[in-house]
């Protein structure tokens, strides 16, 4: 089957509407945390034992913006840093309670947001994006495809 031509285009337009829902619903929060904090909360409750260094490396940043970032965190109540019981020189990024809280209402309030819009598309329709999203996942996680050139030289040598 041949792939229509705007594929990728409609790909794309559905990826920012999904974007423009979720941050829609993120932004009605009572407490004001900009993206960018929102984001090193969710990487250090992900990954337990973060430090500052290698936040800096998961958000591509020098480790002096990254440690402001925590320091407004901390300032704020939903970040602290704590040392490694093991190597007292090592420091770790935890998020508080609150923190765990503002991300389990920033949460489920993108999910009743994204299921509003569900709810609004036939359920036949709601079936083929569900495999369709599994298929582009899985294919997504295969990594980069083989550029047309180099795949067709590939199959004649």
């Amino acid at each position: 089957m041949e792939r229509p031509p705007n594929l990728a285009a409609a790909v794309e337009a559905a990826a920012g509407a999904l974007v423009g829902v979720l941050e829609s619903a993120a932004s009605r929060h009572s407490v004001s945390v900009p993206p960018t904090q929102l984001r090193v909360l969710s990487i250090i409750t992900e990954r337990p034992g973060t430090n500052v260094n290698r936040l800096a490396e998961l958000l591509d940043v020098v480790p002096s913006s990254a440690s402001r970032l925590c320091d407004r965190l901390e300032a704020t109540g939903l970040v602290r840093r704590a040392a490694d019981p093991r190597d007292r020189r090592e420091v770790h990024l935890v998020p508080t309670a609150a923190a765990e809280n503002l991300l389990r209402e920033i949460k489920e309030r993108r999910h009743r947001a994204v299921q509003a819009v569900l709810d609004r598309m036939p359920n036949r329709a709601q079936h083929e994006l569900l495999l369709a999203l599994l298929a582009f996942g899985h294919a997504a996680a295969l990594g980069e495809p083989v550029p047309a050139q180099r795949d067709k030289a590939a199959r004649t040598a």
